[in-house]
């Protein structure tokens, strides 16, 4: 299996395109998400145990319901939220106008922005923990202008970045332009569809047959008339949608989610200090399988840096344990999940793996 950074870079080269500027007519401020209860936020809190003066990263901030438990959890918590969604990050500065002492720090980019968004050398070593929250935000599935939900009409766009990075194609430019079998490579790969040769030859055929795809519900219904009526459930027995992995497939590729996730995970190494612990909720396998490879596996000496850890990667079996080192002690021996409560309350949370880990090296 090819790694995963050669399909983002395979559609890296499109043109920029015409952007859409949609203006949504439901205005947001932290007060709507004041009541926001985060996924599996009593777990969060019981892994990390926040005591006084510590300072915690929340990647990514969404509408914040991490960020305020981890403030009401202890005295004078500093967080630092980063969110790639600009609307998000005016979510976070309008809770930091809310504190007091500098006690969130907002921040907007990626996770391989990090470097860059904090630069001062005494950012290594320097946090007591760190949150990495995968996928997408309630907020971001509920506006259907953005394009993420099947169920709700709208471009296919998809960017969590909105209109902030002047290069970065939508679902829609790339559906517009990739060939049948890396459309086909994305779906199976990124989406784990078993009918992704038979979806990429419909997208493709619909785009010189009739015109390229332009919203949601005509990528959905186009795969419907293409497989048929699902018989998918989800985990809780309910119907899923046929197109449900092709929505997940371009999503991820969107945003080069899973390449992100890996530069996350190396990154919290740096910045947590000895004894600091890294929290992470994963959605889906792929997402599960890079943090498990992080915090199960081994580091790597400079010598062998130019292996590629990443979700599909084969060790080599002939690299000396000698150069390898465990970097990180599992808090919980297994993976957590919600508890039957919280699903029926939320179902949106019930993929949700948490895993976590303390630095020791």
């Amino acid at each position: 299996m090819r790694c995963v950074s050669y399909i983002f870079s395979s559609i890296s080269h499109f043109p920029c395109f015409h952007r859409w500027s949609f203006r949504t007519t439901r205005k947001y401020s932290s007060n709507n998400y004041a009541f926001h209860v985060p996924v599996m936020h009593k777990e969060v809190l019981e892994m990390f145990q926040p005591q006084q003066n510590q300072k915690f990263l929340d990647l990514t901030f969404g509408a914040g319901g991490h960020t305020r438990k981890l403030l009401s959890s202890a005295r004078n918590i500093t967080v630092y939220t980063l969110d790639r969604d600009p609307l998000a990050y005016e979510l976070a500065i309008q809770l930091a106008s809310e504190t007091t002492n500098g006690q969130v720090v907002p921040l907007l980019g990626k996770f391989s922005d990090l470097p860059q968004l904090l630069s001062d050398p005494e950012t290594c070593n320097f946090l007591d923990g760190i949150l990495v929250d995968c996928g997408c935000s309630s907020m971001q599935f509920d506006t259907r202008e953005r394009g993420f939900s099947l169920s709700k009409n709208g471009p296919l766009d998809m960017r969590m970045d909105q209109n902030r990075l002047e290069n970065q194609p939508s679902a829609k430019d790339i559906l517009a332009n990739i060939d049948e079998d890396s459309l086909a490579r994305v779906l199976k790969v990124y989406g784990e569809e078993k009918q992704a040769k038979k979806i990429a030859r419909a997208i493709i055929e619909a785009r010189y047959l009739f015109k390229s795809l332009q919203t949601t519900h005509e990528l959905a219904q186009l795969i419907e008339s293409t497989c048929g009526l699902s018989t998918r459930t989800d985990k809780l027995q309910r119907p899923s949608h046929v197109a449900t992995k092709t929505f997940q497939a371009l999503r991820i590729l969107v945003n080069d989610e899973l390449n992100e996730l890996e530069f996350a995970v190396r990154y919290a190494h740096r910045a947590l200090k000895i004894g600091g612990k890294l929290v992470t909720i994963t959605f889906h396998s792929l997402e599960d399988r890079i943090v498990k490879e992080h915090l199960h596996g081994f580091d790597y000496s400079a010598k062998s840096e130019e292996i590629y850890k990443n979700y599909g990667r084969q060790l080599d079996p002939l690299l000396p344990l000698a150069e390898m080192e465990r970097k990180w002690e599992s808090i919980n021996k297994h993976v957590l999940v919600p508890s039957d409560e919280e699903v029926n309350g939320n179902p949106r949370s019930r993929s949700a793996k948490l895993r976590a880990a303390i630095k020791i090296r």
